[in-house]
């Protein structure tokens, strides 16, 4: 882990330990337990729609669809992103008016799209001619976003190797939405999730922006919308571009045009990652071959999943060395709490000394964490608790 970013991480969860009364929350509630804040979900909001501004931000509810979090959000004003039956009831089930969802999944059963249409919701996704036939017939007031491919094997999550069309066939596409008797609205793409550089998100852009003006010529059809999707990085153990440098990829490319279009965006993780600290505790130590491991109450099956799921790698410090000006950190293991071999949630790791029963902290685990657990050996889900809540 960087040593400056351990060293930033320290002092700001120094601040939260305090303000959120940790000590008193684990003698509770006990451990593991996962503390949100919904005021950082509000924070992150406003800063995103400082630098993309102009656009409409459809948070990802799939990233961490907790009440607080969506409820928070609607009432800043943002829409959402849904891809699924169960999303698209429990946004509704917290009030949020439907016509302020989309429907991002390109692959859906008819029952799917009858239920979100049903709902309230006008706004679909399609990569393909089949599923673009699924609207043939449906109401006329339908909208339909083509997903366009733009592969990035740098990207921890690289969504275009499971969906979208290639730019070159978009245009045939289009043609099938037509044909399908409803509104072609647009395109949207996603240059995939947590990647190192920004120059995807240009190329993306440059080659939709393209592809607009291309479909105004040969097809005469307007293109009201670009969708850049999600994907924004976040800064977990070392440092990621910032979205500015996304917004002002933005600017660079659509310039004058910017205005053309209704500009859509689908943040998840950017929003909700920071919201949500993990609190674990050390439940064994064991020296394996001169190296150090250390045990806890939660592990890779469990809020850490985002490890195995992702190969996204939160950052992971001691309660104790929060209030530690230069601790002494040594290399070890970190393991979680099931019977299982995979389970190991970081190796050659610098910790400081940790005995059984003390508390080890992880921010920024408010992203595909909870929602990807599992049951695995019975160990029941981390308990979500909300700070400040009396």
């Amino acid at each position: 882990m960087n040593p400056l970013r351990r060293s930033q991480l320290r002092d700001v969860l120094r601040s939260q330990a305090r303000a959120h009364r940790w000590r008193e929350l684990i003698a509770e509630h006990g451990t593991p337990l996962l503390v949100l804040d919904p005021y950082q979900v509000a924070a992150q909001y406003s800063m995103l729609r400082t630098h993309l501004h102009g656009f409409r931000l459809h948070y990802a509810v799939k990233v961490l669809p907790h009440p607080a979090v969506i409820t928070v959000l609607a009432a800043c004003g943002s829409s959402f992103d849904v891809a699924t039956t169960a999303e698209v009831d429990h946004v509704r089930s917290l009030g949020v008016p439907m016509d302020r969802c989309i429907h991002t999944h390109p692959v859906k059963k008819a029952a799917d799209i009858d239920h979100a249409y049903a709902q309230g919701i006008r706004t679909f996704v399609v990569d393909n001619p089949v599923e673009a036939q699924k609207f043939a017939g449906r109401p006329s007031d339908i909208g339909i976003l083509v997903r366009l491919s733009f592969p990035n094997p740098s990207a921890k999550s690289d969504l275009s190797a499971k969906f979208g069309v290639d730019p070159a066939e978009a245009e045939l596409l289009v043609k099938h939405v037509v044909a399908a008797g409803v509104r072609f609205n647009g395109f949207s793409f996603h240059v995939g999730s947590q990647g190192t550089s920004v120059q995807p998100y240009r190329a993306a852009l440059r080659t939709t922006f393209d592809l607009t003006k291309h479909v105004e010529r040969t097809l005469g059809l307007r293109v009201p919308s670009i969708d850049i999707g999600g994907g924004f990085p976040v800064s977990y153990r070392d440092d990621m571009p910032p979205v500015s440098a996304i917004a002002d990829v933005v600017d660079a490319v659509l310039g004058p045009h910017r205005s053309d279009y209704t500009l859509l965006a689908e943040p998840g993780r950017i929003l909700a990652a920071s919201c949500m600290t993990l609190l674990t505790s050390v439940v064994g130590t064991a020296t394996r071959d001169g190296r150090v491991w250390h045990y806890l109450d939660d592990g890779l099956y469990g809020s850490y999943s985002n490890v195995l799921t992702e190969d996204v790698h939160p950052p992971i410090l001691a309660l104790d060395e929060l209030h530690a000006s230069r601790p002494h950190l040594r290399h070890v293991t970190l393991a979680g709490p099931t019977c299982d071999s995979v389970d190991v949630i970081a190796s050659d790791y610098p910790m400081p000394a940790l005995a059984v029963g003390d508390i080890v902290v992880s921010p920024m685990m408010g992203a595909y964490t909870s929602v990807t657990s599992s049951r695995f050996n019975g160990i029941a889900p981390t308990p979500i608790v909300i700070a400040g809540a009396s």
